[in-house]
C-alpha cells in the first residue's frame, strides 16, 4: 500500500504510479523554479517513494516543454526567502540530500535545467534529455554560490572544466553535456518519456537489494581509501550488504543462474 502524501490540484508537485514506478512531475508554472514550499512537497514525495516497498524506481521531469526547472524561485528571494530556508527532508528540490534514497532515481530533463535545477538533474542516477534542453550554473550572476554544483560537480567532470562553469554562468547545450558525461542519453523531445519509461521499466524488473547495495556502497566509500572501503563491504559493515547476503533473493539468483531461467526477484 502507498504511503504517498495526498496532492491536491493546486500543487505545484505531481505524480503518478505506474507499476513499480513512480513518476514526478515538477509543475509550477511559469518555469518550474523551487521555492521553499515546493521543495518540502518534493522532500514528503519522495521520502515516500524511498520508503514503500512497492515502489521501486522513480522518474522526475518538469511539466511543459521549455522548463525542467531553472532553479531557486528568485521571486520568492527578493520577498525575503533566504537560501538557507528550510527545504525540507531531502533538501532543495527533495533528493539531493534525502538520506537512505536506495533506489534508482531517473532525471527526464525536459528543457532548461539551470542552477539548482542542474544541481536536482544531477542528483539523479541516470539522466537522459531531450535534444533542446539547455543547462547553465548562472548563480554567479545572482550574487550567490551554487553550493551543490560546487560539490559534486568537480567530482564529476574535469576540475577546470567544472571551475569554468561555475565562475562563468555560461549556457551549454546537450552536446556539451554529453560529452563530459553529465547525461546519458539525449533524445528527441517527443521521445524523452518513452525512453524513461522504457529504463524505468528494466529497472524495476531488476534487483532492488542489489540496487540498493550499490548506491550505498558508493554513497558510504566514494571518500574512503580502496581497502577502507573494500573492508566496509567485505565485513558487511553496510546495512545493504549485510541484507543482500542474508537475502532469498541472494539464492534465489544463484538457482536462477544454475537453472538457466530468469530470476523472479521479490526484494527480501
Amino acid at each position: 500500500m502507498t504511503t504517498l502524501p495526498l496532492l491536491d490540484a493546486s500543487s505545484p508537485v505531481r505524480y503518478e504510479v505506474r507499476g513499480a514506478v513512480l513518476e514526478v512531475t515538477l509543475d509550477r508554472p511559469k518555469a518550474n523554479a523551487i521555492d521553499a514550499a515546493t521543495s518540502r512537497v518534493m522532500g514528503q514525495v519522495f521520502a515516500a517513494f524511498r520508503d514503500d516497498p512497492a515502489l521501486r524506481v522513480a522518474i522526475l521531469t518538469g511539466g511543459g516543454q521549455k522548463f525542467f526547472c531553472p532553479g531557486w524561485d528568485l521571486k520568492a528571494a527578493a520577498e525575503g526567502e533566504a537560501p538557507d530556508s528550510d527545504y525540507g527532508v531531502g533538501g532543495f528540490g527533495g533528493l539531493q540530500e534525502l538520506p537512505g534514497l536506495n533506489k534508482p532515481v531517473i532525471a527526464a530533463v525536459n528543457g532548461i535545467a539551470f542552477g539548482g535545477g542542474f544541481e536536482l538533474m544531477i542528483s539523479a542516477d541516470i539522466i537522459i534529455a531531450a535534444e533542446h534542453a539547455t543547462f547553465a550554473l548562472p548563480e554567479i550572476n545572482s550574487g550567490t554560490v551554487a553550493d551543490a554544483a560546487t560539490i559534486k560537480l568537480p567530482r564529476r567532470i574535469p576540475y577546470h572544466v567544472a571551475m569554468e562553469m561555475l565562475f562563468t554562468g555560461r549556457r551549454f547545450d546537450t552536446t556539451e553535456a554529453k560529452h563530459w558525461g553529465l547525461v546519458n542519453e539525449v533524445v528527441p523531445a517527443d521521445q524523452l518519456m518513452a525512453r524513461a519509461r522504457e529504463v524505468a521499466d528494466q529497472l524495476a524488473a531488476g534487483p532492488p537489494l542489489v540496487f540498493a547495495c550499490i548506491k550505498e556502497i558508493h554513497r558510504e566509500t566514494s571518500h574512503l581509501p580502496v581497502q577502507q572501503a573494500f573492508d566496509l563491504v567485505t565485513k558487511r559493515k553496510l546495512p545493504t550488504v549485510d541484507r543482500l547476503y542474508s537475502s532469498e533473493d541472494q539464492k534465489e539468483g544463484a538457482r536462477a543462474f544454475a537453472e538457466k531461467r530468469s530470476p523472479v526477484w521479490q526484494g527480501r
